[in-house]
């Protein structure tokens, strides 16, 4: 299935369905772009993915254009979660067909996508766009969904969630994404106000987030010792200043070395990068 399987939304949805459909694809644009980041694919650096690079993601970003502007339409009349859950079937189809079957965007079309139909769904209803906070509280609202949604336990994230008995995204997702609220929105808000360009205070949220998330996608690659060392290592980037530090992009290629030798990939926290990203852009929609 490709990109033009996923429906389009009706004409009334049509203007903030696109806008927000847009801020989806720029959001995860902006993390592909964020470098230097450790362990993970840039336009720069395949990180420590044998299987994709930048191509292989901007392929991907092109076949998901429809999901988000088709999420976003459903959104504000969805009520439950089951009416949006084809719709991200048929963008993994999508995905899978524009990569060759790499997964370069699987959490994303979960997460993001809950975020944007959500974000729709309360931009119609008060006329405004939410605070991002409220965004993702927003999406608790299908916790009982959410949990008894069925999981792919062949999926590499899921067998490591099995594995070390952690919560994985849909439990973040049920719980209104506290890393998101706790961690992600505020990191880069407070980066940006500090007078950080974008791109600089992306690298910032990452590792902030690298720092406290119990990440599968490191779960799977390294265990809990690749998962402990790439935590620590975030703790010490920012201990030392983070971003704010002279010389601190040497550090971070240095850190991306480590993780490459470990093979160690923190996707989970690039995708809250992205969602983080994404809840501030729509807070300034028009």
């Amino acid at each position: 299935m490709n990109a033009l399987a996923i429906p389009c939304p009706s004409p009334l949805s049509r203007a903030p369905a696109h806008r927000l459909g847009r801020m989806a694809i720029a959001a995860l644009h902006a993390e592909l772009a964020c470098s230097p980041k450790p362990g993970l694919v840039t336009p720069f650096s395949r990180g420590s993915h044998h299987d994709m690079d930048a191509g292989t993601f901007m392929r991907s970003l092109f076949a998901l254009r429809g999901y988000f502007v088709a999420i976003a339409a459903q959104g504000p009349t969805a009520q439950r979660f089951a009416s949006l859950r084809q719709l991200g079937l048929s963008a993994e189809q999508a995905m899978g067909a524009a990569t060759g079957g790499i997964n370069t965007h699987r959490g994303a079309i979960f997460s993001l996508g809950l975020l944007v139909a959500h974000a729709s769904r309360l931009y119609v209803q008060q006329g405004r766009p939410a605070p991002a906070e409220a965004v993702c509280a927003d999406v608790a609202r299908w916790r009982d969904d959410l949990l008894d949604a069925p999981l792919d336990p062949r999926s590499p994230g899921q067998r490591a969630r099995a594995l070390h008995g952690v919560a994985g995204v849909r439990e973040q997702a049920a719980a209104g994404f506290p890393l998101l609220q706790e961690v992600g929105v505020p990191a880069l808000r407070a980066a940006l106000a500090h007078g950080l360009d974008p791109a600089t205070a992306h690298v910032q949220t990452l590792m902030q987030l690298i720092a406290v998330a119990d990440d599968l996608n490191l779960l799977h690659r390294g265990g809990r010792e690749g998962l402990a060392f790439a935590q620590a290592s975030a703790r010490e980037f920012l201990a030392s200043g983070g971003v704010h530090a002279a010389g601190w992009s040497a550090r971070l290629r240095r850190l991306g070395q480590a993780f490459e030798q470990r093979r160690l990939s923190p996707g989970g926290s690039a995708d809250l990068l992205a969602c983080s990203v994404f809840l501030l852009m729509q807070e300034r929609m028009p």
